[in-house]
């Protein structure tokens, strides 16, 4: 009993420093640094992200768009929702629910500042990707925020940190705590044991993952349209069937973030930093996670595949988690006493009944599933750089291994692990980003030349035609 008693406290003691650590790494200093890095790329590229959205849209959806001939193991499209998988999440539902509850209304308007210019910061970590990445000896390609650390900037060892702590978070943000999202999701709705969900999730996660990043991008081009269509289409739903109470969730949302006061006290720095941390975690930007996958993209120039990877921040937060706040600002729950995993499915409960809280709980499976998906590549792109391409079997099988683990599991230090492990990867990243932001532009105007000169073609061909 004794010695039972002494492993408990150490528990408790190691938790409390993760939730420490966590605090301390996610503090402000962090939370400006990757805004602040958003802010200087967007300037330095004249807002880009708002010049060629459409285009980047266009080249991101359009099957005639889709490069098949260049060096690369996926499409535009696939690295893309490959890249999407892994941040279409429980950020999406969650993440959003707990900003609404710790800062208000408001914090969602600072989502969509940091959205904003986070699309800036993707597309930088994106053009870096590709310009720096590397095929090895199976013909395989890497890249990511651990190889123009190296190759770009000069400095190995910040990309063998970068490496160490994506690996990490892929055991964490990108593991554990989703597969005990969906075990417990589907415990609570529908009474399935925790141990049945798990078998069925390493299962399935088995039979994607062997394949490598085809095999991933090939499902992800499939599965994410269609789970994130059906959650985004039930929150459409809500929100015409509610018109008139749009303007003034709206309302609601712009005055609080200036004022706070759906915060104790009107306390404006909790509502900033909670839609400023809660942005991030849904959208990844300048974490460096998503540029692993760009890399792999079948590519002519870096800014082609870069305009493609800046539209995930676009659809991530400022649609499916702009969804998920209106929702839940409209629905009124946020003010009652509610956990922020039951929030957002009781917020569309007030509109859709039981429906609601079925398609929530559907859509956490599905966004928690397609996240262990994606991550999966990101952590075994970064064990491959640390091992030099070596065991990267024997490390899928530990990714599966850590799935089931997981789904049978209480979590509460492997979130807190999560969260120290994926804010650390954000410190190298963003010194990369800086000290390379000369590259970028000048990759920029490259490829911007390219395209003005193949829209003049197109105009041309369609004056002939």
């Amino acid at each position: 009993m004794k010695e039972g008693f002494i492993i408990e406290e150490d528990k408790s003691a190691l938790l409390t420093s993760l939730e420490w650590l966590s605090g301390v790494v996610w503090g402000m200093p962090l939370l400006i640094l990757l805004v602040g890095t958003g802010v200087y790329l967007t300037i330095r590229l004249g807002f880009l992200q708002l010049r060629t959205l459409p285009y980047a849209l266009k080249l991101a959806f359009s099957p005639s768009k889709q490069d098949k001939k260049s060096k690369g193991d996926i499409s535009h499209y696939e690295s893309l929702t490959t890249a999407l998988a892994a941040t279409i999440g429980t950020g999406n539902i969650v993440g959003v629910a707990s900003a609404v509850l710790a800062g208000g209304p408001g914090a969602v308007f600072w989502m969509w500042i940091t959205a904003l210019f986070g699309m800036a910061t993707k597309y930088a970590e994106a053009i870096l990707a590709v310009k720096y990445r590397t095929t090895d000896a199976n013909g395989r390609i890497s890249g990511g925020p651990m190889y123009y650390l190296e190759k770009g900037l000069k400095s190995k060892w910040l990309g063998v940190l970068f490496a160490f702590f994506g690996a990490g978070a892929a055991f964490g943000i990108g593991n554990m705590v989703q597969a005990n999202a969906v075990t417990s999701s589907l415990q609570a709705s529908f009474n399935i044991p925790k141990i049945a969900t798990a078998i069925i999730l390493v299962s399935l996660i088995s039979l994607v993952i062997i394949g490598g990043i085809k095999s991933i991008g090939r499902v992800t081009s499939f599965f994410v349209p269609i789970m994130a269509v059906f959650y985004i289409i039930a929150g459409l739903i809500i929100i015409f069937l509610n018109i008139d109470s749009i303007g003034s969730a709206f309302g609601m949302i712009f005055t609080d973030a200036f004022t706070g006061n759906a915060v104790a006290g009107g306390a404006i720095g909790t509502v900033i930093r909670w839609g400023v941390a809660r942005g991030v975690f849904s959208n990844e930007a300048g974490l460096g996670s998503a540029p692993i996958a760009a890399a792999a993209a079948k590519t002519d120039y870096p800014g082609r595949q870069a305009l493609v990877s800046m539209t995930q921040v676009f659809l991530d937060t400022l649609l499916v988690c702009t969804i998920t706040g209106l929702t839940i600002v409209m629905g009124g729950k946020y003010t009652t006493d509610i956990v922020d995993s039951d929030l957002t499915a009781e917020s569309f409960g007030v509109f859709l009944g039981n429906a609601g809280s079925m398609i929530v709980t559907i859509g956490l499976v599905f966004f928690a599933f397609s996240t262990i998906i994606g991550w999966s590549y990101y952590g075994e792109k970064c064990f491959g750089y640390l091992t030099n391409q070596r065991f990267i079997t024997f490390y899928r099988i530990l990714f599966v291994g850590f799935v089931f683990i997981g789904g049978i599991s209480k979590l509460a230090l492997a979130w807190a692990f999560a969260d120290v492990m994926n804010g650390l990867m954000a410190f190298p990243n963003l010194i990369g980003l800086l000290g390379l932001s000369g590259v970028v532009v000048a990759e920029t105007k490259r490829f911007m030349k390219v395209m003005k000169e193949e829209k003049q073609a197109e105009a041309s061909n369609s004056y002939q035609a």
